[in-house]
């Protein structure tokens, strides 16, 4: 077998330096077209490919300790944000044509059983892929929504309000005999059916379960429109991460006492959820090393991502994703 092609070493200021790698199953080899440096320290990569393939962009701080950065499916030119670099002192990129199908898209977090791979399909309903195992969080919108995912072996549903829970969806993006794991209320619920409840497992608030190589807990997650023991937040570890997961709710001291996040999704959307305020100062104090605002409504001054961004700041060291929910 052929080894890669390597396209020549790219290099900028503050010892951050770029490799392109190709790959020998490429219709055409993938190239970085540009890398930037952004004002705020963050690097804008540019990588030209052919047109309905997939490609993976990996990250090193240390040759040859690669990790896996983010999966994209090309349209012929693909900008990704890697919002890691303020916090790094070197950093390599390299690009390689994936494969076979059916690739989950989206950034990746590296484990010690595999890569989870993050995809957000709209509002509060993302999809995670880890160790063959496809994850989807409060999923609804109807099936159109996830037609390019694989059906989920397991299904988190933080509570019963229609944005977070629709019984047709579930039905529709379930595996057969797939896991939904949800609090007593969302089993109660009377859209749900047999089937589904038979498959469903009633986590309260602070029980946890150990199922497909993965431990989810049940976190309190409340406010004055969501009642103590309605809305689960969850804690996922897979491969030894931690990932957190809030469905609505306020700046709550369970959560602040969180410890070791990996990544954190955090819900933003007055009068349902958080101020940006309330959201940055309760990030600081349980630290994620990575945070996605998400449940958010675009364009409005209650939901100002970039104020989220800069209130959280560069200090802690945590690492603020933006990413497109709508």
């Amino acid at each position: 077998m052929k080894a890669p092609m390597i396209a020549p070493l790219w290099r900028l200021g503050l010892s951050l330096s770029w490799l392109a790698f190709g790959s020998i199953w490429a219709a055409e080899q993938p190239e970085f077209t540009d890398i930037r440096r952004l004002t705020n320290k963050e690097i804008q990569l540019s990588l030209s490919g052919s047109v309905g393939v997939s490609y993976r962009i990996d990250a090193a701080t240390n040759l040859p300790e690669w990790g896996g950065l983010v999966t994209l499916f090309s349209t012929g030119i693909y900008q990704h944000i890697d919002a890691a670099t303020p916090y790094l002192n070197s950093r390599f990129y390299r690009a390689e044509q994936l494969v076979g199908t059916n690739h989950v898209t989206g950034d990746h977090l590296v484990t010690t059983n595999g890569d989870v791979v993050f995809h957000p399909v709209n509002h509060a309903s993302f999809v995670m892929s880890w160790n063959g195992k496809i994850i989807y969080n409060d999923p609804v919108g109807g099936a159109g929504r996830y037609v390019l995912f694989p059906r989920a072996d397991l299904i988190l549903v933080s509570h019963e309000h229609g944005d977070h829970f629709d019984v047709p969806t579930l039905q529709a993006v379930r595996k057969t005999n797939g896991i939904i794991i949800a609090p007593a209320r969302v089993y109660n619920h009377s859209s749900m059916t047999t089937s589904l409840r038979s498959n469903t497992i009633i986590l309260s608030y602070g029980m946890f379960t150990n199922i497909l190589d993965l431990t989810v807990e049940a976190v309190p997650g409340y406010n004055s429109r969501h009642l103590y023991t309605t809305n689960n937040c969850y804690v996922t570890t897979m491969g030894g991460k931690r990932i957190f997961t809030s469905g609505d709710t306020a700046d709550v001291t369970e959560i602040r006492a969180l410890t070791n996040i990996d990544v954190a999704f955090v819900a933003i959307n007055l009068p349902f959820t958080m101020s940006v305020d309330a959201a940055a100062s309760m990030v600081r104090q349980f630290r994620p090393k990575v945070v996605y605002p998400y449940h958010y409504i675009p364009s409005t001054p209650t939901t100002d991502l970039n104020r989220f961004k800069q209130l959280v700041g560069t200090d802690l060291g945590i690492e603020v994703r933006l990413r497109n929910w709508y």
